[in-house]
């Protein structure tokens, strides 16, 4: 009876220990914020909707600022004027997290980097390079996927001209100090069409030399008068990180 009674007091106190260690290592606080992930049409409940396809709200031109003159279309689509340039986001972004859709034209004209190019410039300076890339040989840092002469995507997984694309990308931006120096390297993570082809790479520099009063706004490049970048672009929306 007595070894009993020391087994059941030994088991309690080890018990007791487990318990006090396990509400040791939970954290209680802050709660989770709860988020309805396909609140606005399948759109997290906390997205900012950037283009929905019914206006140019969120837009403006590159060039100084001036009204949208790409194409509204009636499927809820935009696409690209070439030759009018480029279009950024109203508002500046931080490190977020971007849905965009794409497709290249389906008449395929041109070749290379003549052939559907645009690209999507994080913070004004770090081009995520779309190109049609399906069966269309480039540079292998320059088709579509790319951190556009910095990095290859891990696997080529781009669909026929005409289909719609996607990718889903985790950018965290790079830090600087008031004097507009780099104090910390920003880095993406991106899937394309649902795959992984970035994991987590680190941006070694901008695409293209700035200046340091450069918008840090969301572009959308207009590559320019070929006929084959007639680019188009639908369901738009970024989460702050």
């Amino acid at each position: 009876m007595k070894y009993i009674i020391t087994f059941f007091l030994i088991s309690n106190i080890i018990f007791s220990q487990d318990k006090k260690i396990r509400d040791q290592s939970e954290i209680w606080e802050p709660e989770v914020k709860i988020v309805d992930p396909y609140e606005f049409d399948g759109v997290p409940g906390d997205a900012i909707i950037l283009f929905d396809g019914s206006d140019f709200s969120k837009w403006k031109s590159e060039r100084n600022n001036q009204e949208v003159k790409w194409f509204l279309n009636s499927d809820k689509s935009m696409t690209i004027r070439p030759g009018t340039g480029g279009i950024q986001t109203a508002e500046e972004h931080g490190s977020i997290q971007l849905h965009i859709e794409w497709k290249s034209p389906t008449k395929i004209i041109g070749d290379g980097q003549y052939r559907g190019n645009s690209g999507i410039f994080f913070q004004r300076r770090y081009e995520l390079q779309i190109l049609d890339s399906y069966q269309n040989r480039t540079y292998s840092n320059g088709q579509a996927g790319s951190i556009y002469k910095q990095h290859i995507p891990l696997v080529n997984v781009s669909l026929p001209p005409g289909k719609w694309q996607k990718f889903d990308v985790v950018f965290n931006a790079p830090e600087f100090n008031n004097e507009g120096d780099e104090i910390k390297k920003g880095n993406f993570t991106i899937f394309h069409n649902g795959v992984l082809i970035h994991n987590a790479i680190e941006i070694s520099s901008a695409t293209y030399d700035f200046e340091k009063n450069t918008p840090f706004t969301l572009l959308l490049q207009d590559h320019g008068k070929d006929e084959g970048n007639y680019i188009s672009f639908r369901n738009i929306w970024m989460r702050k990180l």
